[in-house]
């Protein structure tokens, strides 16, 4: 375990303790949290990062996760929904919360007004199946959710989430809901599963 009061000395510790999770602030002095995720993911074998933040702005949200986080987590929450956003991400989870589908949706909302988005051949290699699990990825839902809606074993959806990042060449579930919205794959503008 390690600790850092900048993002040069969060990439620092990281290299040196390699952690499977880094919990990054967004804001600090130097190197700001984005650049620290974006820095960190960019080596081989990257630790999941979850960022942290009392700012809930869509360009902050954005960001870290077009940066490469694998989750994004407010301060304000409870230690309880921190742990679990540890371990969910930890296990492979992705954690797109309200707040970063908001900010997926209002980033696509208006790219898509201004160009249309290239798939790349891995759009057309998805198979039906994991065509409705990546929308249900893109909802929130977790690999249980998903199974008990469509009828499936947790470990053939776990099956399925692999081959999509796999197929579009992402490294999480949450890469693969930014490329879905990115590519025009899931229409900001449908409806969401709503928040708990």
């Amino acid at each position: 375990m390690g600790e850092a009061a900048d993002g040069a000395e969060a990439v620092s510790v990281a290299r040196e303790v390699r952690p499977d999770v880094v919990l990054m602030d967004v804001r600090m002095p130097g190197i700001d949290g984005i650049e620290a995720t974006r820095i960190l993911v960019s080596r081989p074998s990257p630790p999941k990062i979850l960022v942290l933040t009392t700012f809930g702005s869509d360009d902050y949200v954005f960001a870290a996760l077009r940066a490469g986080a694998s989750g994004f987590l407010l301060k304000r929450a409870r230690p309880e929904e921190l742990a679990t956003a540890i371990e969910a991400v930890a296990a492979g989870e992705s954690l797109v919360f309200p707040e970063a589908i908001r900010a997926l949706a209002a980033h696509a909302a208006q790219g898509s007004e201004q160009e249309v988005p290239q798939r790349g051949e891995g759009w057309a290699r998805l198979t039906p199946r994991e065509e409705a699990v990546l929308r249900a990825v893109a909802r929130g839902m977790s690999n249980a959710e998903i199974a008990a809606t469509m009828f499936l074993a947790p470990e053939t959806v776990k099956t399925h989430v692999g081959s999509v990042l796999a197929k579009l060449g992402v490294r999480d579930r949450t890469q693969a809901v930014i490329a879905a919205y990115e590519a025009g794959f899931i229409d900001p503008r449908t409806p969401r599963a709503p928040s708990a």
